[in-house]
């Protein structure tokens, strides 16, 4: 699959089967984060592989409702399922002090956000379903992981195969691109 099909036909996944990722698949999403670009090249990302089924229930519990979900009518957030039930939980973390902050600007989020872009495009390259979950008690999280208190955890990535795929051709709705882009300058 070409990087542009890859980005055209990613669709988020919150129902996995019970099928086990492949080692090599797992692999190879963890190489396409390693390969991302970053803020000085810091690479200011670290992750954490969980598989354990009680593990992952545990990291579900931690995932609560927001406004978002609450206002939707949700009673928890619609992605916790997908964090209980998918094979794999990638945490996405990060070594602030291991990228830019320039004029209150911290690029850690950035960096981070761009390793986890190519991990979830490569991972439906390689026929395999992701969600990005960013609501979670990062306190308790960290905890439960271990994860060590100078690092930030940014997001949660569950990673399966895919329970039913969307209707062929299904696209999201997305804005044109003469409602975001402009040229030379704002408004033209």
């Amino acid at each position: 699959m070409d990087t542009l099909e890859a980005i055209r036909t990613r669709r988020s996944v919150r129902r996995f089967s019970d099928r086990p990722v492949e080692a090599e698949k797992l692999t190879a999403v963890l190489e396409a984060a390693r390969m991302a670009p970053s803020w000085a090249n810091m690479q200011c990302w670290r992750f954490v592989v969980v598989q354990d089924p009680a593990m992952k229930r545990r990291i579900s519990e931690l995932s609560v409702a927001d406004s978002f979900g609450t206002a939707k009518g949700y009673k928890s957030n619609p992605s916790q399922r997908a964090l209980a039930e998918a094979p794999v939980v990638i945490v996405a973390c990060a070594e602030c002090n291991q990228s830019g902050d320039t004029r209150g600007q911290q690029y850690y989020m950035t960096d981070v956000g761009m390793a986890v872009a190519s991990l979830m495009l490569t991972a439906h390259a390689v026929g395999l379903g992701s969600v990005f979950v960013g609501i979670f008690d990062e306190q308790q999280l960290g905890s439960l992981l271990g994860i060590p208190a100078y690092l930030s955890i940014v997001g949660l990535i569950p990673l399966g195969y895919p329970l039913g795929m969307p209707e062929s051709g299904c696209v999201p709705s997305r804005k044109p691109l003469d409602e975001i882009m402009h040229y030379e300058k704002w408004g033209l």
